[in-house]
Formats: structure tokens, sequence, C-alpha cells
């Protein structure tokens, strides 16, 4: 199991999808919020997603087939 730190960057489309709610029930990842802010234009989440490698990629797919742009801070 690992812990690594991300960065979300949403873009305003996503502001009525629950992203965060998705990951957290679709993928066997727990996941502790650092900080967060969203307005109608865009929004951004600093994340720490803990979980198996497989599953952490998952999520990372998952997003990124979204257009959410995911930057990892620290593994």
């Amino acid at each position: 199991m690992q812990e690594i730190k991300i960065e979300l960057f949403i873009p305003g489309e996503f502001k009525d999808e629950p992203i965060i709610c998705d990951m957290i029930k679709n993928f066997k990842v727990s996941m502790k919020i650092v900080e967060a802010s969203f307005s109608t234009e865009s929004g951004w989440a600093y994340l720490i997603l803990s979980g198996e490698d497989d599953e952490i990629n998952r999520v990372f797919d998952f997003l990124r087939k979204k257009g959410i742009n995911v930057e990892v801070r620290e593994k």
C-alpha cells in the first residue's frame, strides 16, 4: 500500500458532478482532503490518496479520461 499526495485541477464543467465522491465509491482507495477550492469557473483539490498501486493508477485513468489534470506532489 502506498500514500501519494496529488493536486487536481478541475474544469468548471464538472462543478455539478460528484468527482471526489465517485473516486471514493468506485475505487479501493482512502482519501484525505487537505485543502480545496471550487468556484463556477474551476476548482482544485489537494488530496492524499492511500491504496494499492493498481487502484491509484485506476483513479488517475478515471480522472484523466474526464479531462481533469492530476499532478503528483509527493509519493
